[in-house]
């Protein structure tokens, strides 16, 4: 591990990041790409426009680049690692396995965010984002996993948003605390707000992570 990547907020492509971590040296990571797709279903059939506004500004990654970052967080899984994935509802329907393809990663397990707000929405309006848990062979439970009263369904309200696709701190830091302990490194190499930036500081958790466009100013 590079030491200047640990615990520091950056402005960095996530594939730079993965190059500096040593496979099989990180406990956990979240994974939260900016999907094309649900974009594309929510143009409510005007080209370019949602609701009468522009397409978000964010960068979004097309899926040769979700399944290229997805082979290089297998690699610095640790073995019975887990990564937590951000799904939204349109992937979710219309299936994920192909992206993990002749990897070692399997579906455990996966818990809905009840954001107890009202998002987008033409047909209904969103209200929940969905996170897949894919652990890394070999297939480990008791010893991997330390907390048992994560519900699969989780409420958690984020006030005063500072980034579009801010994910619940206390959900990471339960998900964390079942899954590492302390000076393991956790790794967002997508990190938006740096909420899991955030988890790590306050369990005394490394973590390693960048973001594309946003860095210390967030």
């Amino acid at each position: 591990m590079n030491a200047n990547i640990i615990n520091k907020k950056q402005i960095m492509n996530g594939m730079d990041l993965f190059s500096q971590i040593n496979d099989e040296e990180v406990k956990i990571v979240f994974f939260d790409p900016q999907y094309r797709g649900i974009l594309d279903k929510m143009k409510y059939g005007n080209e370019g426009v949602s609701r009468g506004k522009k397409r978000s500004s964010l960068m979004q990654m097309d899926e040769n680049t979700i399944i290229e970052f997805l082979r290089e967080i297998e690699r610095i899984l640790s073995k019975s690692g887990y990564l937590f994935l951000w799904v939204d509802k349109f992937h979710l329907i219309e299936g994920i396995q192909a992206w993990f393809k002749g990897t070692s990663l399997e579906t455990v397990d996966m818990i809905t965010w009840n954001k107890e707000k009202m998002g987008m929405g033409y047909r209904t309006r969103r209200k929940s984002e969905y996170l897949v848990i894919l652990q890394k062979l070999p297939r480990l439970a008791k010893s991997t996993w330390s907390i048992h009263n994560i519900p699969d369904v989780w409420n958690e309200k984020i006030d005063n948003k500072i980034h579009t696709h801010q994910k619940p701190l206390e959900l990471q830091k339960q998900l964390i605390l079942a899954t590492t302990n302390e000076n393991d490194f956790v790794c967002d190499p997508a990190s938006g707000s740096y909420s899991v930036f955030n988890a790590c500081k306050a369990l005394n958790r490394n973590f390693v992570g960048c973001d594309i466009e946003f860095g210390d100013k967030i």
